[in-house]
């Protein structure tokens, strides 16, 4: 294979791009570079970093071209990193980084954010690229201050994809909390009624809440050997406390229902008590679900 071969194998597996320090592991020599510049084969586009003309020129390779540029240390960060990691409403477009404080200097047109509390548990990789963690993404979108909604759907996210927990979150809340980092308070009042799949599942997580009520674990899966019999919405695990919250729709089909019964018998089986609560009781009669609710748990030895 020839040099020239090689080194486009490269950039093809790299989203287009290579940085000086990639391309002297390839033996490409100063006066080669210079020479496939002067081509036409490769472009110059950020410090030390070239892309491969005629390669695609995506958003991957942008923030693929912006963490070789702001070197080993620079991570995708912010809305950029929640697109990777898959959360839900994530704007489509956005490219930003975070460098730590010592390496705020740079010239990339696009945006960079410093920190002087960047730790080594803060990068991950996803896709090949080096991304804050889903829980730093989480704490640098409450820092730069978005829309609660936008907020809670990144929380939910991490928490739905297994990426990140509440407890893991409040954790690093706690440590970061002394050094009056913005959006704190948000992440408090907004912590508690996450982890639920849906609106209607943060819904009832807000009515215990705002009750006094303990904060049941959300979507616990109950396995017969390796049969699984149920994901459940809520558990109380201390009180053998099942709670589902039903949609709009529900399930109307004969089949539908059967599987419903079969399934409430199981867990009924397991000495567990399933109590169901419509959109309608969540939604316009939250004061009857939040006294149902401290009833069935005093009842079932809950301490209030």
């Amino acid at each position: 294979m020839s040099q020239w071969n090689e080194v486009t194998e490269f950039f093809a597996g790299h989203h287009g791009v290579a940085d000086r320090k990639t391309l002297d592991k390839l033996d490409v020599t100063r006066h080669e570079l210079q020479r496939w510049v002067a081509d036409g084969r490769l472009d110059r586009i950020g410090p030390r970093v070239w892309r491969l003309v005629g390669s695609p020129p995506t958003l991957e390779q942008r923030l693929m071209a912006g963490l070789l540029s702001l070197g080993p240390n620079a991570m995708v960060s912010h809305e950029a990193a929640a697109r990777l990691h898959g959360f839900d409403r994530t704007p489509p477009d956005r490219i930003e980084f975070l460098v730590p404080h010592a390496n705020r200097n740079s010239r990339l047109a696009e945006t960079v954010h410093c920190s002087h509390h960047v730790r080594p548990i803060d990068a991950v990789t996803v896709d090949g690229f080096r991304v804050t963690s889903a829980t730093r993404t989480i704490l640098d979108l409450a820092n730069i201050q978005v829309h609660p909604d936008r907020l809670r759907a990144a929380i939910d996210s991490a928490i739905r994809l297994q990426l990140s927990a509440p407890a893991v979150i409040a954790k690093r809340m706690s440590e970061i909390r002394r050094r009056g980092r913005t959006g704190v308070r948000l992440l408090d009042e907004l912590i508690f009624d996450t982890g639920g799949h849906t609106m209607l599942e943060r819904n009832f997580l807000r009515l215990m809440r705002e009750a006094g009520l303990p904060r049941p674990v959300p979507q616990v899966v109950f396995k017969d050997d390796q049969r699984t019999i149920a994901r459940v919405d809520f558990l109380y695990r201390e009180w053998s406390i099942v709670v589902e919250v039903s949609g709009q729709l529900g399930h109307s089909s004969s089949t539908e229902r059967a599987r419903d019964a079969q399934r409430r018998n199981e867990l009924q089986d397991l000495c567990l008590r399933v109590y169901e609560f419509t959109w309608e009781d969540v939604t316009e009669r939250g004061k009857s679900v939040q006294s149902q609710m401290r009833s069935r748990l005093k009842a079932a030895g809950w301490p209030s």
